[in-house]
């Protein structure tokens, strides 16, 4: 079993990077937010081994020969910059407009808040 996310370029540099000329890049990001990148996924694969999820860079490649068309795929460990650019995932950091203070006590268990904001006589 496995698990698939789609990504997708929000800045200019991503399409280039993908053989986009920059003025070409520039005017689909002025059309729209985000442009889908068809062509590459992040998916998760399960590991018997190691009991947990290894999460892969999956890109593919056609090739049209004058016979016949052929698919390769290329793998790579997902980096976090490309967590980033898929739809439907959690910033690794955080959210960035939340404080250190909310951050912290968030990820209390059992957070009784009020005491924090007791005043000290």
């Amino acid at each position: 079993m496995s698990q698939k996310y789609r990504l997708f370029a929000d800045r200019a540099g991503q399409l280039q990077q993908r053989g986009v000329s920059r003025r070409n890049a520039l005017m689909l990001l002025a059309a729209k937010t985000a442009v889908s990148l068809e062509d590459e996924w992040l998916e998760g694969f399960w590991c018997e081994q190691c009991q947990e999820t290894k999460w892969y860079h999956v890109q593919k490649h056609v090739s049209k020969a004058p016979q016949k068309e052929t698919c390769t795929y290329k793998l790579s460990v997902a980096s976090s910059e490309l967590w980033q650019q898929a739809m439907g995932v959690i910033n690794l950091e955080g959210n960035p407009s939340v404080g250190e203070f909310t951050r912290r006590h968030a990820r209390m268990v059992g957070y009784n808040g009020s005491k924090d904001f007791q005043s000290k006589d």
